[in-house]
């Protein structure tokens, strides 16, 4: 025991405090330099990153602003912190008719509306946001392709969602990126894993798996095979395949896909998730982003610690049997790159990483998911 925790043991039973007392665990980042990581850019935000009306990069919608505020949220602001009411009043203001939350000509109705409605879940209180998140609930749940769109369990668009409406073509085309997104806003407006829409989106989530299985008989599943995910089992410019005419599998995908069969019911020990993790161990780095370097980083940050907070492992064995600390290794590397400023920015621009708000709230928020682990023991 350190001295820290013998002080600790020994205030606890001088006080006569018998029944448990809560120990600093030695994973996870240490403790001091996560807070002065996320104070810094909790600072960054709040004095330099919003707007007078409240908005984090307008210009780009309303996205970025709600993915800033659920940051805060998570690290411990309330609701009535100045920075994140400002912030809520302007998502607010883009309610609309449709119980969609999200800029009114924009193209990413879908994104733009799960991310809000995870934002305003975590912001609720005394019921507060009910009705936009019932009515925010109802858009949602007609997204997704099936057979209003014309489209049966066989095809696969099925279950899947994109960026805007539920159309052929264009920004409608799913992709598990923003079928991701819809699990999580479901989730977060009190779903549970038997939801009809989350089960139909796990049906176009196991299409997007290099894995040759049941639940992908895409022609694409045999060619690789190699248990990562891709972008969508539908060919397009977001994906690079390679002389197989397979999907290469990429790190933020295949990230995205575990956290997601997770999140719909799938358990550790199915094969699907097996195969995933085997993947995962095989290309662990945070030093750049697997199958797409410096391209989409921060994002791949994010659903690297979500997808390992929610499948509870504290360590990932690489392909040569090492355990790696995942949320120590991802502090060190975002310690390593936050800016004097307190902010985090990607010297790849691509997918709008260019911006210092959406770098740095997809690093809150990957934080948010790898803090320190505390453990009770007797």
């Amino acid at each position: 025991m350190d001295r820290r925790n013998f002080i600790a043991s020994s205030v606890a039973i001088a006080a006569g405090l018998t029944s448990r007392i809560v120990l600093a665990d030695e994973s996870g980042p240490a403790a001091r330099q996560y807070e002065s990581m996320v104070s810094k850019g909790v600072e960054y935000l709040s004095t330099k990153g919003q707007a007078v009306d409240g908005s984090f990069t307008k210009q780009a919608g309303i996205g970025i602003t709600a993915l800033a505020v659920t940051a805060l949220l998570r690290l411990g602001r309330s609701p009535d912190d100045p920075t994140v009411a400002r912030a809520l009043r302007f998502l607010e203001g883009n309610v609309q008719a449709s119980g969609g939350i999200h800029a009114a000509n924009g193209r990413l109705k879908t994104y733009e509306t799960c991310i809000t409605v995870t934002c305003f879940a975590a912001a609720n209180r005394n019921g507060k946001y009910d009705a936009i998140l019932k009515n925010a609930e109802k858009f949602l749940k007609g997204v997704p392709f099936d057979a209003a769109e014309g489209h049966d369990k066989s095809s696969f668009y099925f279950g899947g969602a994109g960026y805007g409406e539920a159309t052929v073509g264009g920004r409608g085309r799913p992709d598990l990126s923003n079928t991701s997104f819809l699990i999580d806003a479901l989730r977060s407006t009190g779903n549970g894993a038997d939801d009809q829409a989350i089960q139909n989106a796990l049906i176009f989530v196991g299409r997007c798996q290099n894995l040759e299985s049941p639940h992908n008989t895409t022609p694409f599943a045999v060619k690789i095979n190699d248990g990562g995910f891709y972008y969508a089992p539908i060919q397009g410019d977001e994906q690079e395949g390679d002389a197989t005419g397979g999907l290469r599998s990429y790190g933020a995908m295949s990230y995205s896909g575990l956290k997601s069969m997770l999140f719909a019911g799938v358990t550790k020990d199915d094969p699907r998730v097996k195969a995933v993790v085997k993947w995962i161990g095989k290309h662990y780095d945070l030093t750049k982003h697997p199958g797409q370097g410096e391209a989409g980083l921060y994002y791949y940050y994010l659903t690297f610690a979500k997808a390992l907070d929610a499948l509870g492992e504290d360590n990932v064995e690489d392909d040569k049997g090492a355990r790696h600390d995942w949320r120590k290794d991802l502090a060190a590397e975002l310690a390593r790159r936050q800016k004097p400023d307190g902010s985090w920015v990607n010297t790849n621009s691509q997918w709008m990483e260019g911006d210092p708000n959406l770098c740095t709230a997809f690093s809150l928020l990957a934080l948010s998911y790898a803090g320190p682990k505390k453990t009770e023991k007797p």
